[in-house]
């Protein structure tokens, strides 16, 4: 007999997915920068001084480095995210300023 777990779960992923989708809409007046944009860890000169080294210690042609590469995207991306979320909370601040 085939299972039929999956005809099951789609309804349930489909429904978590609009509520999660349906709450972000919600939240007008709150922080939408923390609550969709993932944070960014800030690291200090020696931190980053420290990692620096680290790498260049890695062998050549190391996944890490690669991996290493992919987390500088998903930063600027988090970064840039942020930026917009600001913009977008200024710009309708002023908006409602002119109501």
């Amino acid at each position: 007999m085939k299972s039929n777990v999956k005809c099951c779960l789609r309804p349930a992923v489909a429904l978590v997915t609009l509520m999660l989708w349906l709450g972000a809409c919600a939240m007008d007046g709150s922080d939408m920068t923390l609550s969709v944009c993932p944070p960014v860890v800030e690291y200090s000169q020696a931190e980053l001084a420290r990692a620096a080294d680290e790498i260049e210690g890695l062998p050549e042609g190391a996944v890490l480095t690669g991996m290493l590469a992919d987390y500088a995207v998903l930063r600027e991306q988090a970064r840039y995210c942020t930026k917009i979320i600001q913009r977008n909370e200024a710009h309708a601040g002023k908006l409602q300023y002119l109501r």
